[in-house]
């Protein structure tokens, strides 16, 4: 008896343990995270100067800077990473005019992997009907966002202007540096310096590309890691949270679906989580969707997060993370507020699954045709408009 008490108190030790180690690699690629962007505004800055803005004309047209964002995330599979990237890249000089739309089109980007986790279901035709509505009425939801918001944002610029308040609000009219994070930017502050000190040994301005380059892959690894640490973390609570939540309340399982994607770091794996449920037949379309609008706000953490490791240029930082979160926010409260909007997504993941459930290869020409093809055909039309 005494010795299988000490094999679970063994155990259980051992799990505490291997808890505490994972909850501090968190912290480890969190510190990596925001570094990370540091690097890459800091390199950026340094290669482009004063001429960010000729380095990215191809995406001062909107709907090129838009397409970028779309392709890029989609190759990544995570907008979290490509937003992280963008806030380093406005650190570094990018205007937030011209990073506007890329943020836009993270969010289109982003709805890939869910779509891809539906052709699990590919083999049952009822089952891959629901899963896949269950995938796309993400899309459908981020494609009105933008059919709403960059019109608008082109004529008035509102989410920037918007950003820009709050940012000077949070961090003052005139610092150059975020004040209340100067805790951040102080123990990051020693491995920057380091790893420019690295980069010093080439000339200038591969020591830049340098940086950039080092900076872009530390995003990768460490949000990567990170979502791999806190599935296993915090997984668990999530399907608790998701089954509490879901089907009971909209605003309930727009709230659920916002906490989960911070618990785990990625709307991806928030929305991909529910499409099996949908498929199999536990959850219905109307259940998911307002989980999937919450997912949409989450996301926004890792860029807000991003932004205070940013010592200069830290209202521009933050002001581009701040749009992620108004643009998501907005989308949410108009679209969902108004009944005609509200059932578009609806109406067109239905469709689209009906006709993609019947003739299956419909399937895989909408995931290549929407988000690989088709904006590659519309940058190359912009670019040579340009």
């Amino acid at each position: 008896m005494s010795k299988v008490l000490s094999e679970a108190s063994s155990e259980t030790q051992k799990s505490t343990l291997n808890k505490v180690l994972e909850w501090l690699g968190v912290i480890i690629l969190v510190y990596l995270l925001i570094t990370a962007v540091s690097l890459i505004g800091s390199g950026f800055k340094s290669a482009a100067g004063e001429k960010a803005e000729e380095l990215f004309a191809f995406a001062t047209n909107p709907f090129a800077g838009l397409i970028v964002g779309t392709i890029g995330t989609a190759l990544i599979q995570s907008s979290s990473t490509v937003s992280s990237i963008i806030v380093g890249l406005v650190a570094g000089g990018l205007p937030v005019t011209v990073a506007v739309p890329m943020i836009m089109g993270s969010n289109i980007g982003t709805t890939i992997t869910n779509t891809l986790v539906s052709l699990g279901h590919i083999r049952s035709q009822e089952e891959f009907r629901k899963a896949f509505a269950a995938a796309t009425i993400h899309d459908f939801f981020n494609l009105i966002s933008v059919f709403i918001f960059l019109p608008l944002e082109i004529t008035t610029h509102c989410l920037e202007k918007s950003a820009l308040f709050l940012s000077k609000f949070l961090i003052g009219e005139e610092t150059k540096s975020i004040d209340k994070f100067n805790f951040i930017q102080a123990i990051t502050q020693p491995f920057t310096n380091l790893i420019k000190e690295t980069t010093s040994v080439f000339s200038e301005p591969f020591n830049s590309l340098a940086l950039i380059l080092f900076g872009i892959v530390l995003i990768f690894i460490s949000i990567f890691y990170i979502g791999k640490l806190l599935k296993i973390l915090m997984i668990g609570k999530a399907k608790v949270m998701l089954k509490t939540a879901i089907g009971k309340n909209p605003i309930l399982g727009i709230f659920s679906g916002t906490i989960v994607t911070i618990l785990v770091q990625s709307s991806s794996t928030t929305t991909s989580l529910v499409v099996p449920l949908a498929g199999t037949g536990l959850l219905t379309l109307e259940d998911i969707y307002p989980f999937t609008l919450g997912a949409n706000i989450g996301t926004c953490v890792t860029a807000l997060l991003a932004a205070t490791a940013v010592s200069e240029n830290s209202i521009a930082a933050l002001e581009i993370a701040m749009v992620h979160l108004l643009y998501n926010v907005f989308g949410v409260i108009v679209i969902y507020s108004i009944p005609f909007l509200r059932k578009l997504p609806i109406l067109g993941a239905t469709i689209l699954a009906d006709v993609a459930s019947k003739k299956k290869y419909l399937a895989f020409i909408y995931i290549v045709g929407v988000f690989f093809i088709l904006p590659a055909i519309l940058l190359g039309i912009s670019s040579l408009n340009h």
